[in-house]
């Protein structure tokens, strides 16, 4: 799959919230991928399941950053930078780091920042704004999301956790993995990385750090919770979905040439393929790639992401109907996946079956409303059907979640003049355009 770069502001109710709360709606983006999301889940699950907390409604997403960081900001998502991921040895390592974030949000310490909202108005230049659910379920008629400015000394103070959440998030966290059956020795392991930062000026110092204080005691005291809950053999199962995950985010992240000189360490076979199916597409070697997924498929011809992939690679050089074949035969092993969906949909417009297409893409966001390139597509589909009132609408929410509000509300009045007042559609054309109207008068 390809990845989406979409903002964290993640629905309208989010930017009424931001134009309520004057907060700046900077935004870094996320990297969606549906093979990429799947893995985290997998790796995740058990430790999200062990935290007392639901895999389907707990999403770890992964930010597009170089820089060593994870972070939770709703009690509905966890974010972690793909430099961090790319840094992991193992998966229990990345497992350590998901358990701790897990246990900030099942020990409370979310639920009381979000509780303290309101004080985030007397925070100047403060660039995150919090509400609580849509980050990850999905749903339209809850606010959530977060908008991610410049670094701050604000914005710190916000992300930033006291020393005592720290010693309980590392308890909680090491008890979630023996739980899981994960090694606790992997948030050991993890916070090793950042070992000796402390005395680093704050610049220097990686993001992780800044929002996390890492001391000598929180080292000692993590390590006696590795000895007291003792130590667990690696798990073949999330050691592969690890691998899976790291060989695609190097592979869509690194040089080609990087990914390529490194194929024959690769232990999976059908990663090592999956990977040169990447590089190779990268590379616009297009029977090259064709060929790896191929073999990717044949090694799992169950797995609906390889699938997706080939429909990727297949749509990208412009054979769309052999593109919409392959994305057919994705959906058919994965019919609720939206990321899925939306290349299919995809496809299926780039192949002229434009209303297929329309039926599609209205499914994926239903069920994920963030993704911008599917919220262009179904834009489009609408238009080219002549339903031009909710051709606003979609392009009036795809511009309101990348924060170009006052485009965002030039679309939403023109989608209220078009569609039947009081309709559901016409209902969101209007918290676009009060998002909008708000925003323009605290500048």
């Amino acid at each position: 799959m390809r990845f989406h770069l979409i903002r964290l502001t993640s629905s309208i109710a989010a930017l009424l919230l931001l134009a309520l709360l004057a907060l700046p709606a900077h935004a870094a983006s996320l990297l969606r991928d549906a093979d990429m999301e799947h893995t985290l889940k997998q790796i995740a699950a058990p430790i999200l399941r062990a935290a007392g907390l639901n895999p389907n409604r707990v999403k770890v997403l992964v930010v597009n950053d170089s820089t060593l960081n994870a972070f939770v900001v709703s009690n509905d998502a966890i974010f972690v930078h793909y430099g961090l991921i790319n840094k992991m040895k193992s998966a229990a390592m990345l497992q350590g780091i998901i358990a701790h974030e897990a246990a900030h949000i099942a020990n409370g310490h979310i639920a009381r920042r979000l509780g303290n909202l309101s004080n985030a108005r007397t925070i100047t230049g403060l660039g995150i704004a919090l509400a609580a659910a849509a980050a990850a379920s999905g749903n339209g008629r809850a606010a959530g999301g977060i908008a991610i400015g410049t670094a701050s000394s604000a914005k710190r103070a916000f992300l930033g956790h006291t020393r005592a959440e720290e010693a309980s998030a590392d308890q909680s966290g090491i008890r979630y993995m023996k739980s899981a059956g994960a090694s606790p020795r992997g948030l050991q392991d993890a916070l090793e990385i950042f070992a000796g930062q402390e005395t680093l000026s704050v610049g220097r110092q990686d993001p992780y750090m800044r929002s996390h204080p890492l001391s000598r005691d929180r080292m000692r005291a993590v390590a006696g919770y590795v000895a007291s809950y003792g130590t667990l053999p690696a798990d073949p199962t999330a050691e592969y979905w690890f691998a899976r995950l790291q060989g695609k985010i190097t592979a869509q992240t690194r040089a080609p040439s990087w990914t390529l000189r490194r194929l024959k360490s690769e232990p999976y076979t059908d990663i090592r393929a999956l990977r040169e199916a990447l590089a190779e597409h990268r590379n616009s070697r297009t029977k090259r790639a064709l060929a790896a997924i191929d073999r990717a498929i044949a090694a799992r011809p169950k797995d609906p992401f390889f699938r997706a992939q080939k429909g990727l690679i297949l749509l990208e050089t412009r054979n769309f109907n052999a593109a919409a074949q392959t994305y057919a035969a994705a959906v058919k092993r994965a019919p609720n996946d939206p990321l899925v969906l939306s290349g299919y949909g995809r496809a299926l417009l780039a192949s002229g079956q434009v209303k297929s297409a329309l039926n599609v893409l209205e499914k994926s966001r239903r069920q994920d409303f963030r993704d911008g390139s599917m919220l262009r597509d179904l834009a489009t589909a609408y238009a080219k059907t002549g339903q031009t009132g909710m051709a606003s609408l979609i392009t009036a929410e795809r511009y309101a979640l990348r924060g170009r509000l006052k485009d965002a509300g030039i679309h939403a009045k023109r989608a209220s003049g078009l569609l039947g007042q009081g309709s559901g559609p016409w209902q969101r054309a209007q918290d676009v355009l009060i998002a909008s109207q708000r925003a323009a008068k605290r500048k």
